[in-house]
């Protein structure tokens, strides 16, 4: 039997900085993974250079059921902080849009950070490491994996949600909480593409082409790029507002979120009252979109000067609100994120310890903390990895 001061299962973003703050205050620390290689879900992140945090963190970013929980661990542990621990290590990173923070190069750098950070506080990190079996022994535990059994005091539950399923991810850590009384809320994909129903399948054609766009449910609106797959509606402004769908919902889209197609073609009928409506649409618009309207029968193609009133409207509904009723998401295979988890109400919001379970903590996306797109679920695991490992530090 091994004994540490702490155990930390999971080696991806939350459980490696943890270990790392906790190893470089003096405690000895081991990391538990069942996988091959550390930090999986962080090198497929970004499109490989890691959105590590966002330049704006609030506590609005973030979906809970207990909407204060987030407020102590991301005011303890800001954006700032990770984002001079970046710099310190010399990596050079860039803006791309909405405050969103990317490495230059790769994000292999982000894994190395961590890496090295653990080296400094002598983590010990054993992968292919299947928990078997985890005991409470009076005041510690027992954590049984395969070929070794470890003992102590602080076990820690990073082990992640569900997304990703392709890298690993299991149910593991909800199991852990209820193996201890600790309720989970039911768990979803989220930051998700949508699917077609079977009528909308024609538009499957269009897959590769995006346009910005701005969509609406009764909760929340969100404006950025929309892209067409074979399978349905994805990016940015989709992966959004599916944190935001319940099954069955229909989502309001704007097409043509910055212009008025009632007002471009009032102007156009004084000056070029000879043009094709296709034409003009095609300006604004992906010509290969106008063409599958008009192919599909959804829009009549004809001189702009000969539109009725009727015609003005019905183009204002059809671009301006698009009523788009999703069949499903893609589900865990391809959501950055799951939404649900270990219920906070019964987690400490200053340490992470479950409050009726002493010893045992709970950090990163196990917990019922959903961030939005842009690096608000990394900012998540450092900041609920830091106030955890403080946590611990003050017993």
């Amino acid at each position: 039997m091994k004994q540490y001061d702490v155990v930390i299962i999971g080696a991806g973003a939350a459980g490696l900085f943890c270990a790392a703050q906790l190893g470089q205050a003096g405690k000895s620390v081991v990391v538990l993974d069942n996988g091959k290689k550390i930090g999986r879900k962080i090198l497929m992140s970004g499109g490989g250079f890691c959105n590590f945090t966002n330049l704006e963190v609030t506590p609005n970013h973030y979906l809970c059921q207990n909407r204060h929980f987030v407020k102590s661990a991301l005011s303890r542990y800001t954006n700032w902080d990770f984002i001079s621990l970046v710099a310190g290590y010399g990596i050079s990173y860039h803006e791309k849009e909405l405050g969103q923070l990317f490495c230059d190069e790769s994000s292999q750098q982000i894994v190395d950070l961590l890496q090295k950070e653990c080296a400094k506080g002598k983590v010990d990190i054993q992968l292919r490491q299947a928990v078997d079996l985890i005991q409470k022994v009076e005041n510690s535990y027992q954590i049984q994996t395969n070929g070794e059994i470890y003992q102590t005091e602080h076990l820690v539950i990073a082990t992640g949600g569900l997304s990703m399923s392709g890298l690993g991810a299991s149910p593991f850590g909800y199991k852990v909480a209820e193996q201890f009384d600790i309720p989970v809320v039911p768990v979803r994909a989220s930051l998700v593409p949508f699917t077609w129903k079977e009528s909308d399948k024609p538009f499957a054609a269009l897959s590769g082409i995006s346009l910005p766009i701005s969509v609406t449910n009764r909760n929340k609106t969100f404006s950025n790029q929309m892209l067409f797959t074979h399978r349905g509606l994805s990016g940015p402004a989709i992966l959004q507002i599916s944190n935001y769908w319940d099954m069955g919902e229909t989502v309001e889209i704007d097409l043509l979120p910055t212009e008025s197609i009632v007002d471009i073609l009032a102007e156009l009928r004084q000056s070029s009252p000879k043009l094709q409506l296709k034409t003009v649409l095609s300006r604004y618009l992906p010509k290969k979109l106008v063409e599958l309207w008009i192919e599909q029968q959804m829009l009549k193609d004809q001189v702009i000067a000969q539109l009725s009133k009727n015609d003005l409207q019905f183009l204002e509904q059809f671009i301006h609100h698009w009523h788009f009723l999703p069949n499903g998401t893609e589900g865990y295979r391809t959501a950055e994120v799951t939404m649900g988890g270990v219920d906070t109400d019964h987690i400490s919001s200053k340490t992470m310890e479950a409050k009726n379970v002493q010893g045992l903590y709970f950090i990163g996306e196990v917990l019922d903390v959903t961030g939005w797109l842009g690096g608000y679920n990394f900012q998540w695991a450092w900041s609920s990895a830091y106030a955890c490992a403080q946590g611990i530090l003050e017993k």
